[in-house]
């Protein structure tokens, strides 16, 4: 029976094949060597990233992107005293070059200011989705040229840093409106400004009520559900989405603690660290600078389609 089986039956053509061997590499042939070119080519080239702001004035915009790039890429536009406030939202943009063991990141930070000032708020969103869309557009029309550029000068939007209100209630009927739309435009990353003005506990019934408001109307920040590609994405995914929106604290001035020099706020009880990495405090710099910087790229590139 075995060898009936072995051979071929006679109303068959097609031959039988073989087995084959696993194929045995006798010595590496040098695939590792991607990794060192992919990393002498980012070394040359660098990174582009694009970040925009949002959120009324007042709330520490400026001090927070200087916290979290420990530079000082944006001043205040804060209006002084007997300066009207501007009656229409304004785009402004400013670009540096950021360098770390090497490795140059070009940063463009874009700030609204005027967004959400005024008495009638009504669509004082559509500046900003327009401005969006417009960098979208621009970047899909170089892209599709027969003979274009051997770098193509990324503007998209990267991500978006939502600043809410530390009202200690719920998302304001303006936020929910915005980013109902701003999250099918842009990845969102909502954060609660100027954190140190609550509680301990009024920060987490705070952080909570907001999530449920987000859940509510369907609002999908970042990171979404399609970037848990494997088991340990999930996991840490997981882990960010419990503590959104972050709770965030800016400070741009150096003070002495315990023999270390932190940026922080000086106040009459003690000193508040920006940097300080308790749980769900400046997590958005580990978890989304350290971590997701890259994965904004790809994402940023789907929204066109």
């Amino acid at each position: 029976m075995d060898a009936l089986r072995a051979s071929p039956s006679p109303g068959s053509s097609r031959p039988s094949s073989p087995r084959m061997a696993p194929c045995e590499m006798p010595a590496p042939v040098g695939i590792e060597a991607v990794l060192d070119q992919l990393k002498i080519k980012a070394m040359k080239t660098g990174f582009e990233f694009n970040v925009m702001v949002v959120g009324q004035s007042g709330l520490g915009k400026s001090t927070m992107v200087n916290t979290l790039f420990k530079s000082k890429v944006w001043k205040s536009t804060l209006p002084g005293p007997g300066v009207p406030t501007p009656q229409t939202l304004q785009l402004h943009s400013v670009t540096h070059i950021i360098e770390e063991k090497g490795l140059k990141l070009k940063l463009t930070v874009t700030d609204t200011p005027g967004f959400g000032d005024q008495i009638n708020n009504d669509k004082c969103w559509e500046p900003i989705l327009g401005y969006i869309n417009e960098q979208y557009e621009r970047y899909l029309q170089e892209e599709i040229l027969i003979t274009r550029q051997r770098h193509i000068p990324d503007t998209r939007v990267h991500c978006c840093v939502y600043f809410v209100p530390p009202t200690g209630h719920c998302l304001r009927p303006l936020d929910i409106e915005f980013l109902q739309r701003l999250c099918r435009t842009v990845n969102v990353v909502p954060v609660i400004a100027r954190a140190d003005s609550l509680t301990i506990e009024e920060r987490e019934a705070f952080r909570s009520r907001i999530q449920k408001d987000l859940k509510s109307h369907c609002i999908d920040v970042y990171p979404q559900k399609r970037f848990d590609e494997d088991a340990n994405d999930r996991i840490l995914n997981s882990k960010i989405r419990e503590r959104i929106p972050f709770a965030v604290v800016g400070a741009d001035q150096e003070h002495l603690v315990n023999g270390r020099c932190v940026l922080g706020r000086k106040t009459n009880w003690g000193i508040i660290e920006g940097q300080c990495w308790e749980p769900g405090r400046m997590q958005v710099r580990a978890g989304w600078k350290s971590r997701h910087v890259l994965c904004l790229h790809p994402w940023t590139g789907a929204r066109q389609t």
